[in-house]
């Protein structure tokens, strides 16, 4: 029995009777881009083939019922009418404030019974947040017939995390769930996700392979370090005049610097040079050259360290052991404090490099690091029954229960 099949069998044990589907959205790691995109910026995420299934079923009673097979086994259970932010406390938060972003920007949304099941690691910075929120968003989408396209669905989510759960995070990691590409990495414009590109990435065919190395000390992006460094950011481009700080050109960084105070100045530094690495990544791997891709994860790491101050001790550990094992390049991913890195290597050498950072984590005492190896996947989509097998959902019958927009 596939993952598609147990999901849904677990949910005819929960709710009775058969989903209207199941849905798959998946993680993501970022290649290079970081802290960029809730400055306007760049970024160049891939899908994980690990992913977050949704079997759910639309409800005309106006109830949402949630279930997660890595909770404590209860039905958390709520009116539609009555989400409002902050009522909803842990993981439902994020499924919760999807349907209340959804009624919040005007559209026709009811009541579902849900039940996730997740391969994503929580708290390794790889967005099991973001998969959480993608699978409810394009599950409801198809349950009732919004036809709504992937950057819209990927704002829905956003929205849900920033006002809903409380993260001020920006869009990548949602629009990397959505729109992702098997294959491929995707340059995201944050100022315009509408535009935003599949770059082609053939790994093995390079003879590479992309090492991603859960150090495992969980981060928890709403504990107020996440926000102080956005409002820093926003804080040095009103200083400067500027929308954002990805409207601060490159070539005017040092005179820029020379005028902000001195603790914004490490910042401003960080988002405008990520920025160019990005620029440079993506003509690189346009060029076909992967395998140049490594010093400019090393260079993001070095930035992140040193700059933004978002590693730990951890994740240094993780690159220098990856990159002393013969690593091209390695960089921690995702928003800090904690989480994961990514190393890429040629391809055989996964084991040695994964050795290597687990034994240096075992001579410094820390818990040894969990291993994936992973390829661009795609992103949320439907996994069963087929696309197209099943209508949406009667717009008679849709509204009962339902809610358009100012959901208290």
């Amino acid at each position: 029995m596939g993952r598609a099949e147990q999901a849904a069998d677990a949910f005819g044990k929960l709710f009775g009777g058969s989903p209207d589907g199941v849905w798959a959205a998946p993680g993501r790691v970022n290649l290079i881009g970081e802290h960029t995109d809730y400055n306007d910026g760049f970024a160049l995420p891939i899908a994980l083939p690990q992913t977050t299934l949704l079997a759910a079923r639309a409800r005309t009673d106006g109830r949402l019922r949630l279930h997660s097979a890595q909770g404590d086994g209860r039905i958390t259970e709520l009116a539609v009418a009555a989400l409002a932010p902050p009522a909803v406390p842990g993981w439902a938060a994020y499924p919760a404030g999807v349907v209340w972003a959804l009624a919040e920007a005007g559209h026709t949304v009811g009541g579902a019974d849900l039940h996730f099941d997740s391969t994503v690691p929580t708290g390794a910075g790889l967005s099991s947040s973001a998969a959480l929120e993608c699978a409810v968003a394009v599950a409801y989408d198809e349950m009732y017939g919004l036809r709504l396209p992937g950057p819209e669905l990927a704002r829905i989510a956003q929205r849900a995390e920033n006002a809903f759960v409380g993260v001020p995070c920006g869009i990548m990691d949602q629009m990397a769930s959505v729109c992702c590409t098997s294959g491929a990495a995707l340059h995201l414009d944050a100022r315009t996700p509408e535009s935003h590109r599949q770059v082609p990435l053939d790994l093995p065919g390079q003879g590479l392979g992309l090492l991603v190395i859960d150090t495992r000390v969980s981060h928890d992006l709403g504990d107020g370090a996440y926000a102080a460094l956005r409002a820093g950011c926003e804080r040095a481009a009103v200083l400067l005049g500027l929308p954002a700080l990805r409207d601060l050109p490159a070539g005017d960084l040092p005179g820029a610097l020379d005028v902000l105070p001195a603790e914004l100045v490490p910042l401003v530094r960080h988002v405008v040079t990520e920025n160019g690495r990005v620029v440079e990544a993506v003509a690189r791997l346009r060029d076909g050259g992967a395998a140049a891709l490594g010093p400019i994860l090393t260079a993001g790491h070095a930035s992140l360290r040193d700059d933004y101050r978002v590693s730990c001790p951890e994740t240094d550990l993780a690159v220098s052991a990856a990159l002393d094992a013969g690593a091209l390049g390695a960089r921690m991913t995702g928003g800090g404090f904690g989480g994961s890195v990514i190393a890429l290597v040629e391809s055989g050498s996964e084991a040695a490099v994964g050795d290597r950072v687990t034994a240096a984590f075992g001579a410094t005492g820390h818990r040894p690091p969990r291993l994936l190896t992973v390829t661009p996947a795609a992103g949320a989509h439907r996994l069963a029954p087929e696309p197209g097998r099943r209508s949406a959902p009667d717009p008679a019958t849709r509204g009962r229960g339902g809610v358009r927009g100012g959901a208290s």
